[in-house]
């Protein structure tokens, strides 16, 4: 087998997979180097089985919404666990490894190191590149310095979305994306959990209505959620661990900075994530290990004109959604050996900047894109922010005592919007329409003739519209 490629990719997960595919469209030998499973941790142990784990419990809180519905008592958590599984092919890679094959892609398994000018060391075999290097490896979870938290076993975001059985108490350390998500998914299947927040509300990167939705969202499900406390130390009780990482018998005390302390049968730790730039060979090109690298719109890194990046690595936009588009505008650029294209052309991932849109799938859902009215306010934007209850027709007959709250942010100057916030339940699907104003910049006057279909959620358009005075 040749080790010389046009491109070499580092990192085979969803972003790595996309930057690959479009090179290799393109006509380039292309390799996809992945030291663990081709997928990577979205099809694993992320978006894929966390979804898994949550939409049961939506569907079922959402029969319980309309009067007439014939529902049980309780989640199956066995035929819950056993369709997660499924999502993730019982974590057996072929089927991806034969899609990329399919695809034109030489795979390679193996850590990937950078080893030199377009060279990468895949544990001994050293692949060389006519082109271009692309490091796409993602994100690793970012683990708090806790007094006695290296001496007791705990789940990463990895072991929660993975667990084969339901915890019978959960610690849960951070109020962002994962851990919000995983305290409802667990609840919701049986566990007694309690989630430790130390600002206000959880989702502090969102608008507060969002996190204040969500947070009640969690007590009506059982979550014991406790705010305003920081986690100072752990322990645990004598205890042998599983071979899983799990505490066994144990029980893992958390101690709070108030004085108290919580226990459970498992701690996840959900402090958020940093880039994996680890064991990769950055430092020999003036980067350091565990820090972003830093692209520009192309994905071409900062100062090495053969080497690229997409994705979480960046420090960007993390999202598997966001790492996709990127690497598409990477694998476009290597293959027209763009310099210097265009703001929103394809070798450009120019709505990092201005339109990223997320997802929170809880219940309620929160979804938003573009900027925070803190945000769009810190960036200087003469703004009129316009907040809304979910209150019409479609949300009505969606659900009996619906309750959501709608956020839109326009710049003044321009009429055109830069942000949008839905929280509620099945909101998830109204927010490509705002990302698709945003991008297009479409003015309010214009959006006024995008008339919503009666009776829909989407309805809420045209009362925010109507709010705004047109």
């Amino acid at each position: 087998m040749s080790d010389d490629f046009d491109v070499i990719v580092i990192g085979g997960g969803p972003v790595g997979e996309n930057a690959a595919a479009r090179t290799a469209a393109g006509g380039l030998r292309t390799a996809l180097v992945e030291a663990e499973r081709v997928g990577g941790e979205c099809s694993y142990w992320a978006c894929m089985p966390s979804k898994a784990l949550l939409r049961p419990g939506h569907a079922l809180a959402a029969a319980r919404r309309v009067p007439g519905v014939p529902v049980g008592a309780r989640l199956d958590a066995t035929e819950v666990l056993k369709r997660r599984n499924s999502f993730t092919s019982d974590w057996d890679d072929s089927g991806q490894v034969e899609w990329a094959e399919g695809a034109g892609l030489t795979v390679v398994r193996g850590r990937g190191r950078l080893a030199g000018e377009r060279r990468v060391d895949v544990d001994g075999r050293v692949l060389t590149a006519t082109k271009a290097v692309v490091v796409c490896t993602g994100s690793v979870p970012r683990v708090p310095s806790l007094p006695g938290l290296s001496d007791v076993p705990y789940w990463t975001s990895r072991e929660a979305t993975s667990a084969q059985e339901v915890p019978k108490s959960l610690v849960v350390l951070g109020g962002g994306v994962v851990g919000v998500e995983m305290a409802q998914a667990w609840a919701r299947l049986g566990s007694d959990v309690t989630l430790v927040v130390s600002g206000e509300r959880p989702l502090p990167k969102f608008e507060a209505f969002a996190g204040d939705l969500v947070a009640e969202g969690l007590r009506e499900d059982g979550v014991r959620l406790l705010t305003g406390v920081k986690a100072v130390g752990v322990s645990t009780s004598d205890g042998s661990a599983g071979a899983d990482g799990s505490a066994g018998s144990a029980e893992v005390s958390l101690k709070l900075s108030d004085g108290t302390a919580v226990t459970g049968a498992h701690l996840l730790i959900a402090t958020g994530r940093q880039p994996a730039t680890f064991d990769l060979g950055v430092e020999q090109l003036g980067f350091t290990a565990g820090k972003a690298l830093e692209v520009d719109d192309t994905g071409r890194v900062s100062g090495v004109d053969w080497l690229y990046a997409a994705g979480d690595v960046t420090g960007r936009a993390l999202l598997t959604h966001q790492g996709k588009y990127a690497a598409r505008a990477v694998g476009t650029a290597i293959v027209a050996g763009a310099t210097d294209p265009e703001p929103w052309t394809a070798p450009v991932a120019t709505a990092d900047h201005t339109a990223v849109p997320q997802v929170v799938f809880t219940d309620p859902e929160v979804a938003a894109v573009g900027w925070s009215e803190a945000q769009a306010r810190e960036a200087g934007l003469e703004i009129r922010v316009i907040d809304l209850d979910i209150a019409v027709a479609g949300s009505s007959l969606h659900a009996d005592g619906y309750r959501g709250k709608a956020r839109m942010i326009v710049d003044e100057r321009k009429r055109t919007l830069v942000g949008v916030t839905f929280a509620g339940p099945d909101v998830a699907e109204l927010i490509h329409a705002a990302t698709i104003a945003i991008v297009g910049e479409v003015t309010v006057d214009r959006l006024w003739h995008a008339v919503p279909a009666y009776p829909t959620i989407s309805e809420v358009w045209l009362r925010l519209l109507e709010a705004y005075g047109l």
